[in-house]
């Protein structure tokens, strides 16, 4: 779907999750360029006028428009996937009725994501609870809210099946062996070994779980096109092991997440589609998925934060902040993430916010918490900033306040959401 057709876009705007909230233009642009930085910058200094003074809070700004943008990209790049979202990402209510709106499914991983996609309306046969080892409690959660697939990769998981939802369709996880060039690689706690993929559809079979297809995972953030290959070819080897222990045929082919939205996901891309092609070239009725998350949630989400706290030792410059690695910026230890920081200088120097042309210094940028851990950059250059000006944070949607806490005090789950939009080009 066209990101100017305009029918679309409406529906996404009256998407539960969206409909009722202020929605502010950033332009005419839909991707990261330069003019759409600026009208993300410009959008966070007229939300900074405008809060309470002593009331310098941390926020993010969502871009709806990018996220529309990304589904089309999605669309012509991969027509034959159906994308999946991973909740877990980021469960921000905006992006979960934006991809609704789109067509979207969404991949839960617990009760809580599964009641969060259901309460904006989307029918239970849009989620695959990809969770292979569930609670007992959320699978009977699952069964009375009507959904209907899961993912398992154990013997144990499909006694579980068999007495909390027998009714289930179910996909079996498959590791991927060559996940090493991930940023979170998930092969060490999920997937059937290939020696293990017999015994299981044996176990599901006696238990009588209907397997449906197969599903894998190349890690969080991969790098390395070449696991989705694999991974395809493996999933190839266990349908064909499927249909000799004479189990129904199987329908259903999730090749998971690990998509970025930069430069690599035209390479995954053309590696999806050139697996799919050697391996499952005539398979009527063949129903491909995927998880991205951060695909859809990185870019579209930009995090403001208020500069507290400032020293200056020799040549140095530090900083505290309202927002840290006990925060949003946990990414840094868990998704091995790199945070870039840009200054706004709306109290030092409304004339020049952005600082364009000033000298840059060395600079360290702390967390609020009380653990020096709590470091969020080091020697990143910045211009000299005060107190009450802000550090602008890009890319910030992935596996962010999604995965922050509460130390300290420091409440990451207060941390508000403004809704934005970049029209088409």
């Amino acid at each position: 779907m066209p990101i100017s057709n305009t029918t679309v876009l409406q529906a996404v705007m009256n998407a539960p999750g969206i409909k009722g909230r202020k929605v502010a233009s950033l332009g005419k642009k839909s991707s990261r360029s330069k003019e759409e930085e600026e009208g993300v910058m410009g959008l966070i200094q007229s939300i900074v006028k405008k809060q309470p003074e002593g009331q310098q809070d941390p926020f993010y700004v969502m871009d709806i428009g990018a996220v529309v943008a990304l589904w089309e990209k999605w669309a012509s790049s991969l027509p034959r996937v159906r994308p999946f979202y991973a909740v877990k990402c980021n469960p921000e209510p905006a992006i979960l009725g934006a991809l609704a709106a789109l067509g979207a499914g969404f991949d839960c991983a617990s009760r809580a994501e599964m009641e969060a996609v259901l309460s904006l309306g989307v029918s239970p046969d849009r989620i695959v609870y990809a969770n292979p080892c569930k609670a007992e409690a959320h699978i009977r959660y699952s069964a009375r809210a009507g959904v209907d697939l899961t993912t398992f990769d154990s013997g144990e998981e499909i006694k579980k099946l068999r007495k909390c939802h027998p009714g289930t369709a179910a996909l079996l996880r498959l590791k991927a062996v060559e996940d090493g060039g991930a940023r979170c690689p998930l092969g060490p706690k999920y997937g059937a070994l290939p020696e293990e993929v017999a015994p299981l559809l044996e176990a599901a079979r006696e238990a009588r779980i209907d397997v449906v297809g197969v599903s894998f995972h190349v890690g969080s953030g991969a790098s390395d096109v070449a696991a989705y290959r694999g991974a395809i070819a493996a999933a190839r080897r266990a349908f064909d092991a499927a249909a000799r222990l004479g189990l129904p045929k199987m329908r259903v082919l999730n090749v998971g997440g690990g998509f970025t939205a930069g430069p690599q996901f035209a390479a995954a891309a053309a590696a999806i589609t050139d697996a799919l092609r050697s391996h499952f070239p005539d398979e009527p009725g063949l129903v491909v998925m995927a998880e991205p998350g951060r695909f859809f949630a990185e870019t579209a989400f930009t995090l403001a934060t208020n500069i507290i706290g400032k020293r200056v030792r020799g040549e140095v410059m530090e900083y505290w902040i309202n927002d840290g690695i006990y925060g949003s910026m946990n990414c840094i230890l868990y998704d091995h993430a790199t945070v870039t920081a840009l200054p706004l200088a709306c109290a030092s120097n409304p004339g020049n916010p952005t600082c364009a042309g000033m000298k840059t210094h060395g600079s360290t940028v702390f967390g609020p918490t009380c653990d020096a851990l709590d470091t969020v950059l080091s020697d990143h250059q910045l211009p000299e900033l005060q107190v009450d000006d802000w550090l602008v944070f890009p890319n910030m949607g992935a596996y962010t306040a999604a995965a922050g806490s509460n130390f300290n005090g420091f409440s990451t789950s207060a941390i508000g959401t403004h809704l934005a939009c970049s029209g088409p080009p």
